[in-house]
């Protein structure tokens, strides 16, 4: 796998922003989105910091459904210690399959857990305080401006660890632009290969586009190399999430000669095995074609298309018993995923 191991660094990049005045600047700008509010694609202009409700669902305050240490990452994410996740409420998508919808889809019941800034700050530093390995916010897309005012608050208080932005890559490139040096390693979804999937399946207009362009700035930030710690630990760098999907719905080899040909064959990627039909993919007709588990067949299909495409970065997870390790209070210390290697080698 390509790294840098070790690679000195006085702490994350944040920090000289924050030194500089240039994170402060940054927050400014990014707050400045939510008058009218442009944070993400949708791009709905309903004035959150008035409170108004966005598309989204959220106004002005960050929704935390939960934060804790987390072991079902890749990984150079959990280490010994696990990731300290943060899981926003609400999300920007509707995934008719999403399994963690009773926190992304359940907006009446999410304003329950609104916080201020100071307490967002305040968990960043508890779970510093209890070892995490890094700061990892899970679906942070439509909190881009909440959590970038958090983490200046938790640097000042002196939070030191990495940021990892998970998310689905419906992301706004100008927003994305300003997260350049906050961030140390992104982890994208890429859902789909084709806008029909993205409309029929997460209810947006555009996702192939939007995330492809988001991921390309995400790329244009950090490039292809990964940076490790000593101990192994992932500081900075790009992995791409391709969750295999019943019938070949996420079009998980086009996905990755997009990566090879316009990124780079050397850019981490993490495959998926643990779809499992839940939410309307579980209950509706409609949607017939996720109705079931991936069977072994499509799992070795994208595998094949990993080795015959060359891309031989990153980590695939263990086809059995995958299902269920992303739930956001799954406390498991064995991870399902295996060094891509391990496969096309």
């Amino acid at each position: 796998m390509s790294e840098v191991i070790g690679q000195k660094r006085n702490g994350p990049d944040y920090l000289r922003l924050l030194q500089t005045g240039e994170l402060a600047k940054r927050v400014d700008a990014l707050e400045a989105l939510l008058e009218r509010c442009t944070v993400c694609p949708r791009d709905c202009l309903n004035n959150r910091l008035q409170n108004e409700i966005a598309a989204c669902y959220s106004g002005r305050l960050p929704i935390v459904s939960s934060y804790t240490a987390h072991f079902g990452e890749e990984p150079a994410l959990v280490g010994t210690r696990g990731a300290g996740n943060i899981f926003f409420g609400n999300c920007n998508l509707r995934c008719v399959y999403c399994q963690n919808y009773q926190i992304s889809q359940t907006h009446k019941e999410q304003l329950k857990n609104e916080v201020t800034h100071e307490r967002l700050a305040e968990m960043m530093l508890e779970l510093q305080a209890r070892g995490c390995h890094n700061i990892n916010f899970v679906s942070p897309t439509h909190f881009v401006p909440q959590m970038a005012r958090s983490i200046m608050l938790a640097a000042q208080a002196g939070l030191k660890l990495p940021i990892i932005y998970n998310t689905n890559a419906y992301d706004s490139v100008e927003v994305l632009k300003q997260l350049d040096g906050i961030v140390g390693v992104y982890l994208p979804d890429l859902k789909y290969a084709e806008d029909e999937a993205g409309y029929l399946y997460s209810k947006v207009r555009g996702y192939k586009e939007c995330a492809r362009r988001a991921i390309a700035e995400m790329y244009r930030q950090v490039g292809d190399e990964m940076v490790f710690s000593q101990d192994g630990l992932l500081q900075r760098g790009l992995i791409i999430r391709l969750l295999v999907l019943p019938n070949d719905i996420g079009g998980v080899r086009e996905s990755l000669e997009w990566i090879r040909d316009e990124l780079s064959p050397r850019v981490a990627v993490s495959i998926m095995a643990q779809y499992y039909p839940t939410h309307q993919a579980a209950t509706s007709r409609r949607h017939i074609l996720l109705s079931r588990r991936i069977t072994e067949t499509e799992w070795l299909r994208a595998l094949t298309a990993l080795d015959e495409l060359g891309m031989e970065e990153g980590w695939m997870q263990e086809f059995d018993g995958a299902a269920y390790y992303y739930r956001p209070n799954f406390d498991n210390r064995e991870t399902p995923f295996t060094d891509i290697r391990d496969f096309t080698s």
